[in-house]
């Protein structure tokens, strides 16, 4: 840390005295830390001596004191405990998508609005802290650190070895003769003027700086920012497994240095001209209205230019600047739909596909978001969203909103699709267009296949309503006993185990439902059938686990899955159009639900079905066929072998972007070769989600049968793959796997990966960091990015942060990760108000996001307030936007663009044009309330100039006015899918394939 760092600006009326104060603050920390380095016992009695008793904060902030000796390791529950008695909060979409097949790829992931302060001892940011090389000079190793925590007792590790305890005593005494010199700092009214704070210090090992670039026709050429070198220590690795290896060394004394001078650091930047300290951003409280609780904005420098620029704190916010999430969503699933409606760009299956995933989407959408709305409206709670709408305005309007997308896609369907097939020799007939010959073949199969398991349930004073499954297609049928003339109603299912749409012959298909309900005399014998329609219930299908009280939450869980097949509210039903107005009464009397929530559809109903139509096997009326090439950086040249990871990790950090590379051949390899690798020692993987054959985890059951030591972190909360990650769970426990559940009251949604080898002389890390899941069927559906590297300072990062998720420890703070909860918050803010601060000093700024959703107001406050300042901003969303961009006076500086198409566009990627040093990162989190308060995210830092010009080159595509994508305006989402010509503009996604694909190898 250099001198000029701790050196007061000359604007004190006493400058001499103030430079000479705090020159011996500076020396007095460097001694303490000479002490604690050299001989902590002889510290220890030397200090005991000096200052007698410590004083220090306990977690409640009551202010005690103990002797050195007498202080107990100090607790890092505190967080964890807020986290579990927050409130419950309200379901929300599947993230990744639980959904069949392709109907995965526009699963929205959605959650509740309500969220919690988070906690400011946990606030991190991206400033290098790790100790990264132990022999590099202070000055180099602890430089632009953040301000520190408001207690020391969140930071230390645990259990707390005695040289820690020492360690920590010093600090916090240190602390209080610290505020002592402040104060006399403040008295002699010296200005000292405040560090600017960059999240993720530049550092780059020697080989990854020398990193090819991709060798592509077109390719943009990468920044010119040249990128700090990187200590290239890769011996100090902390113990992974149980397999000894190498201790930590002195890792205390480096954790001591870095509080110290973030101690010095903060109180420089905290001391002004008047002895106030700088305002620091305030995180909103979610459980609060937005407009009560903006991010406020740190001061910034005044312009360099002649015309006064109002700070854009000073500016006022309006109420209404946040569109309803909900309503944002369904204006997504439109675009959808509007990929079933483009006959110009999009092939006819895949039309027929995409009203498939429209339907799979808004099942969801009511299984969950529609369903925790009617939860709190039968709560009694009237609290307003921050659309301003109230919960029961909100669901009459969305409903509406639904009900008018129905109709859109059932006129889509009947108009377009359906008959545009037929015109191409793919028919959905139903029973009267049938030939005789059919109807006989249809007879046979009835008989033989359909009839037997069927279970027809009457009802009658001994036969009360049956409980009717959620998405379930059902034949209501009303029937009368000749008898005693006796009106009876019944219910058959359509049994799920068979084909919603039977192929009679090649490309003709007739609805299921069809064929049964022209069979009831077979199954009803000796009634009369009066009148038969299908009709189908959504339920509320959220998992609720009260993990504070759980015991085990495996078994809670397995418990709460077994309540969700019974005693669901509904919240939908949809009947046939035309259906018989008694048989509806006694429908919606039965299942207890109200007019306004029955969709009356015309066509068959669950058009999810229309997945099996669009496998038929006509290449002509699909996307060109494409296959995943191996990134050129893993791939040797003139070979077909396997590439060798390790050894290609070694020269260069790699940049994946799938599906265009392939996942099979990059982090499916690294797993499996980790395991098959005798040199390998321990392998850590968090699994989210993954396919039903993952030969992820494959792999690692291999490894633990090796002899490895394998960690999986299942996530068994993955909404709607609970069951499954359980399963995956089981076999792994199984296998003598370590399964980890994660941290109680958070999802583990982090995608990483990490592999520890022996390599003679030294121990390595190798990692994987991603935007998706490890699910190699998806990595083939979703547009995603991951880094694979053996980057020293990442690699420890990761170490840290799968020891934390397995063995609670304290950490907060990484050098090159920003991890929510709360941190990646705290980061992108800063971020975006260092941009501001560049656009009033003169040099332009500009911030350029791509996630799937946003909704989270203190971040879409502070791009507001960048917008104003003059940042240009552009936010790349598939999903959710609650942000309102191209409003006059609020947002004009504000692009949006979504793209939709034949991949998901799953990555989040982060860019802050930093005065020409972009700042970038990839990671997995979306800028939504249950990202970055109640989960387990991770973004990760590029450094790598070929990388960010990749990641550069994506954004400038997806915002060229002639790529085909979709534009938010102030009245909405506008379709630029054509030039004025009427010709297509580009597609994204084509494009990249072609690009990616002419990629040519390097050797290794």
């Amino acid at each position: 840390m250099s001198d000029e760092q701790f050196s007061p600006e000359e604007t004190s009326t006493d400058s001499a005295a103030a430079a000479e104060l705090w020159s011996s603050l500076r020396q007095r920390g460097l001694d303490i830390l000479q002490m604690i380095k050299e001989d902590e016992a002889s510290a220890r009695e030397k200090w005991a001596e000096q200052a007698g008793p410590v004083v220090f904060r306990d977690s409640d902030d009551t202010v005690t004191s103990a002797s050195p000796a007498q202080r107990e390791p100090a607790s890092v529950s505190d967080d964890l405990d807020e986290a579990d008695s927050a409130p419950t909060q309200e379901s929300d979409i599947a993230d990744d998508a639980g959904l069949p097949e392709d109907a995965e790829a526009y699963a929205d992931e959605v959650q509740a609005p309500e969220g919690q302060e988070p906690d400011a001892v946990t606030g991190e940011t991206w400033d290098d802290e790790s100790p990264v090389d132990e022999g590099a000079d202070n000055a180099a190793q602890f430089k632009d650190w953040d301000e520190p925590d408001d207690t020391l007792e969140e930071l230390s590790p645990e259990p707390a070895p005695a040289v820690e305890l020492g360690a920590w005593d010093f600090l916090d005494d240190f602390t209080r003769r610290l505020e002592a010199e402040k104060a006399a700092i403040q008295a002699a009214a010296v200005t000292v003027p405040p560090e600017p704070e960059f999240p993720w210090t530049e550092e780059v090992t020697p080989a990854q700086d020398d990193a090819e670039e991709l060798v592509a026709e077109d390719e943009p050429e990468p920044a010119q920012d040249e990128e700090a070198e990187e200590p290239s220590d890769e011996t100090d690795f902390e113990d992974t497994s149980e397999t000894p290896l190498p201790a930590e060394s002195d890792t205390v004394a480096q954790d001591a240095q870095i509080v110290l001078v973030e101690e010095i650091s903060s109180d420089t930047a905290e001391a002004t001209s008047d002895g106030e300290p700088q305002p620091e951003a305030d995180i909103q409280d979610q459980t609060e209205p937005a407009e009560q609780a903006q991010p406020e904005a740190n001061p910034v420098a005044e312009s360099a230019t002649d015309e006064e620029v109002v700070a854009p704190e000073d500016l006022p916010l309006p109420e209404n600047r946040y569109s309803d999430r909900e309503l944002s969503w369904l204006a997504f699933n439109n675009r959808v739909l509007d990929l079933a409606r483009d006959k110009q760009r999009i092939p006819l299956l895949e039309r027929a596909k995409f009203l498939a995933i429209f339907s799979s989407n808004l099942d969801e959408f009511f299984m969950v978001r529609v369903a925790g709305l009617k939860r709190r409206i039968d709560a009694g709670m009237a609290q307003p969203g921050t659309s301003g709408l109230l919960p029961r305005e909100l669901h009459e309007v969305m409903l509406s909103t639904a009900r008018d997308l129905v109709a859109e896609q059932s006129r889509v369907f009947v108009e377009e699709v359906q008959p545009e097939l037929a015109e191409k020799g793919i028919l959905v007939v139903r029973w009267p267009d049938l030939t005789e010959a059919e109807k006989v073949r249809l007879d046979e199969l009835f008989n033989d296949r359909i009839f037997p398991i069927l279970t027809p349930l009457a009802v009658d004073p001994s036969h009360p309503f049956p409980y009717i499954s959620g998405l379930s297609l059902n034949l209501a049928v009303q029937l009368r006993n000749p008898a005693s003339d006796t009106p009876l109603f019944a219910r058959i299912k359509v049994p799920n185990v068979l084909p919603r749409f039977l192929e009679i012959s090649a490309s003709r298909f007739v609805p299921l439902e069809d064929v049964i309900s022209n069979h009831l005399d077979t199954i009803f014998t000796g009634m009369e059938i009066l009148h038969s329609t299908t009709f189908r219930v959504t339920r509320n299908e959220d998992v609720e686990v009260e993990e504070d009280d759980a015991e085990n939450i495996l078994f809670a869980l397995e418990k709460e899955l077994l309540r969700r097949k019974v005693g669901r509210s509904p919240v939908r039903l949809e009947v046939q159009e035309g259906i018989d107005p008694e048989l509806l009464t006694t429908l919606a009397e039965e299942l207890d639900i109200s007019t306004s929530e029955i969709f009356h559809i015309r066509g068959p109903l669950d058009l999810t079905g229309l997945f099996s139509i669009a496998d038929v096997d006509r290449e002509d009326l699909k996307y060109p066929s494409f296959l995943p090439k191996t990134n050129p950086q893993l791939s040797e040249v003139e070979t077909s072998r396997p590439a060798d990871m390790f050894a290609a990790l070694k020269q260069r950090d790699v940049l994946l972007h799938h599906p265009y590379d392939s996942f099979a051949t990059s982090v499916q390899r690294f797993i499996e070769q980790a395991a098959a690798d005798q040199q390998v020692l321990a392998i850590k993987l968090t699994l989210y989600r993954t396919s039903g054959d993952s030969p992820i985890v494959d792999a690692l059951i291999e490894a633990a049968r090796a002899g490895k030591q394998v960690l999986a972190l299942v996530e068994i909360k993955a909404r709607f793959d609970e069951s499954a990650n359980i399963a995956w769970a089981r076999k792994l426990e199984k296998a003598g796997v370590h399964v980890v559940y994660g941290l109680v009251g958070l999802k583990t949604h982090c995608k990483l990966a990490m592999v520890i080898r022996d390599e003679g002389d030294s121990l390595r890390r190798y990692c994987h960091i991603g935007t998706g899941n490890y699910n190699p069927k998806t990595a083939r559906q979703y547009e995603d990015m991951g880094l694979l590297t053996s980057n020293p300072v990442i690699t420890e990062d990761v170490a840290r942060l799968f020891n934390h998720l397995s063995g609670l420890t304290a950490q907060s703070k990484y050098a090159r990760l920003l991890v929510s909860p709360f941190g990646i918050r705290n980061g992108l803010i800063e971020q975006i108000e260092h941009e501001i601060e560049l656009q009033k000093s003169g040099t332009p700024g500009r911030i350029r996001f791509k996630v799937n959703s946003i909704v989270d107001e203190a971040t879409m406050d502070a791009l507001y307030r960048a917008s104003q300042a003059g940042v240009k901003v552009d936010l790349w969303v598939r999903g959710i936007c609650a942000l309102r961009g191209g409003v006059p006076g609020l947002s004009e500086n504000i692009r949006v663009r979504s793209i939709l198409g034949r991949f998901l566009e799953h990555s989040r990627l982060f860019w802050f044009d930093n005065a020409g040093s972009p700042i970038v990162g990839i990671g997995s989190a979306d800028l939504m309330h249950r990202n970055l308060d109640r989960r387990v995210e991770v973004v990760v830092r590029l450094s790598n100039e070929a990388h960010i010009a990749q990641v550069g080159s994506l954004f400038d595509m997806a915002f060229d006015e002639a790529t085909a994508s979709w534009w938010m305006t102030e009245d909405g989402w506008v379709q630029k899918t054509t030039a004025e010509d009427g010709t297509a503009l580009t597609d994204l996604q084509e494009h990249l394939i072609h690009l990616m694909g002419t990629r040519r190898p390097i050797a290794i």
